[in-house]
């Protein structure tokens, strides 16, 4: 069991030396680390929307940034790993050593999970750092609750990266999966939707319903309803998402739904990298 653990280890700290080093994690760093810094200097936490002022006003600009940017950044990156490895023989090199499938995988996919976490939870200690100096107001509820839905919509997409790159058998076509994805969720927050509403007339609750089960929908309306309780800016399907879920329902549901997606699509996976053939 030791050994295992080990190897897992092991295999998880390779994969964050691997992707520390590689050139899309310094873009990812820099979009998130410079996207607050930039958010400061140009004063948006002096400036008033709706009410929303000081660290409040950052960080529901920023996470409209992380509605686009980081779903496409994690899907493109992690769609390469499985698949990668493959392509570069290192499976060969991997079948001669003590490493089962299982501590490889999963190996891989906890140091990647750390690898994304650190810049988007560094981004956060950096607004929150910053507004401890400049002696803004910090709302600790809202700010952890919207570090926990990051943490849950990361793992979301992470496992869904690995998915994908377990199932294809080219790096270009996870590529072209992955970007497909991520622009299907995209449009079907509201461009789809509303679309199919209007032309076929479907039940508004069904059509509501539906669109909860797109986890960046999850994730934007709750991060909506941290700043906005009543929902207002979601319109009369805030009446339905409330009365449903209520409140607090509504915050578990979009933090338990996204991790347990997350971690079936990983587990899916899994199965699917330990009983293909990886050569």
């Amino acid at each position: 069991m030791m050994k295992n653990f080990n190897n897992f280890k092991l295999i998880a700290k390779a994969e964050i030396k691997d992707s520390i080093t590689a050139k899309w994690f310094f873009l990812y760093s820099f979009v998130f680390g410079g996207a607050v810094i930039a958010l400061y200097l140009t004063g948006i936490t002096e400036s008033q929307v709706m009410g929303f002022v000081g660290i409040s006003r950052l960080l529901l600009t920023y996470f409209q940034l992380c509605i686009v940017v980081l779903p496409v950044f994690i899907l493109i990156t992690t769609v390469r790993s499985i698949v990668g490895d493959k392509e570069s023989n290192v499976f060969e090199y991997l079948l001669s050593m003590p490493v089962s499938f299982r501590d490889f995988f999963w190996g891989k996919l906890t140091g990647r999970l750390a690898v994304i976490l650190t810049p988007v939870l560094g981004a956060m200690a950096v607004a929150l750092l910053w507004a401890k100096v400049t002696g803004l107001g910090i709302e600790w509820g809202i700010f952890i609750k919207y570090c926990l839905l990051l943490i849950s919509m990361s793992w979301c997409f992470l496992g869904m990266g690995m998915l994908i790159s377990s199932w294809v058998t080219r790096q270009e076509t996870g590529l072209g999966v992955a970007f497909f994805v991520w622009l299907v969720l995209i449009l079907f927050l509201d461009v789809i939707l509303i679309g199919v509403f209007l032309q076929y007339q479907i039940n508004p609750e069904l059509t509501i319903g539906f669109a909860l089960l797109n986890p960046l929908q999850d994730f934007r309306a709750a991060s909506m309803a941290l700043f906005d309780p009543e929902m207002t800016m979601l319109g009369p399907s805030s009446w339905f998402i409330l009365n449903l879920f209520g409140k607090t329902g509504f915050f578990l549901f979009s933090l338990f739904y996204p991790l347990l997606t997350g971690f079936v699509m990983a587990l899916g996976g899994y199965m699917l990298f330990s009983k293909r053939d990886i050569l």
